[in-house]
């Protein structure tokens, strides 16, 4: 017999608290979270400007926020350099290498459902 793969919370308990995932969800999949992380690890050690680049739709204040909360949650490694001028570069850690695995099977999802769950907006906005 195989365990459940999503276990069950108690009768009454707040879903939010009970689902086991949605701490990772919080850190994970905040906006912005998961193009800074493909880009480190596809792109390797980059510095601030050229992460900039690569996400072309960030801004800097939010690009900044988001590096410092990465680098807070252990996903993200932050060197600074000090020359002149300084220089400071980021590169994914270890944890955040971790996460590879897991984005590797959203993206096989995505390949195999996003057409279907287009079929399926697609049939709910005609229904109205």
């Amino acid at each position: 017999m195989t365990a459940d793969p999503m276990p069950i919370a108690p009768p009454g308990a707040d879903p939010q608290l009970a689902c086991p995932i949605a701490p990772v969800v919080d850190i994970v999949f905040s906006r912005w979270t998961t193009p800074v992380l493909w880009a480190l690890h596809t792109y390797g050690r980059q510095r601030f400007v050229e992460l900039e680049r690569r996400i072309t739709r960030i801004t800097p204040k939010v690009l900044t926020q988001r590096l410092r909360q990465l680098e807070r949650d252990g996903l993200v490694v932050r060197t600074y350099h000090p020359e002149v001028p300084p220089r400071v570069e980021y590169e994914i850690s270890d944890l955040g290498r971790s996460l590879a695995p897991l984005f590797a099977h959203l993206a096989d999802w995505a390949a195999a459902n996003l057409p279907k769950v287009e079929q399926a907006r697609d049939a709910y906005d005609a229904a109205d």
